[in-house]
């Protein structure tokens, strides 16, 4: 069975920048998945330290308005990877998951690095790369020209273990076969 991930789209991640692009995929994305009956699940990163925008009691550490309705199952992580000491695997066995797709924030950390983790377990795994942002930029990695997503998605792609397409070719590749 397939299952949808939503990783962190949080209103301490959301709100740092204009991601209508991004939420707006992920949210057709939910959309096809709930469409046929197929699980989708939210993924909270939650952090201890009050001074960080996901600090577990928080406002910022919310789902964020425009996707919340849509979450049947949320998971809380304390770490980039959203198997590392959660139910998440746990609950992937319960509802006889083989095949993950990756959607959520940010690109580079936690969906990457739970995208990888789901492979090490023996999952199948797409990641959307369009349906995925992050917060940070060329300027954060002070990497003149770099576009993350794509970097990501790039390498993910060569390592021929996981599966990485823009929405439109998802929609090409599994929406339509329904």
């Amino acid at each position: 069975m397939k299952a949808l991930l939503v990783i962190d789209v949080q209103n301490g991640i959301v709100n740092f920048s204009d991601f209508t692009k991004e939420l707006s995929l992920m949210e057709e994305v939910i959309k096809d998945f709930k469409e046929r009956n197929l699980p989708v699940i939210f993924i909270r990163h939650m952090e201890d330290n009050e001074e960080d925008p996901l600090y577990r009691n928080s406002v910022g550490s919310e789902l964020h308005s425009s996707l919340k309705d849509y979450a049947e199952y949320i998971i809380e992580k304390h770490t980039p990877s959203s198997f590392y000491k959660t139910e998440l695997s746990n609950l992937l066995e319960k509802l006889e998951v083989d095949h993950l797709f990756i959607t959520g924030f940010n690109t580079e950390f936690c969906c990457m690095f739970t995208a990888i983790a789901a492979y090490d377990r023996g999952y199948e795994v797409t990641f959307i790369e369009n349906a995925t942002g992050t917060t940070n930029s060329e300027d954060t990695y002070e990497m003149p020209g770099l576009d993350i997503k794509d970097f990501v998605g790039t390498v993910l792609h060569w390592s021929g273990a996981i599966e990485v397409l823009d929405y439109d070719e998802y929609v090409e590749e599994y929406k339509e076969k329904k």
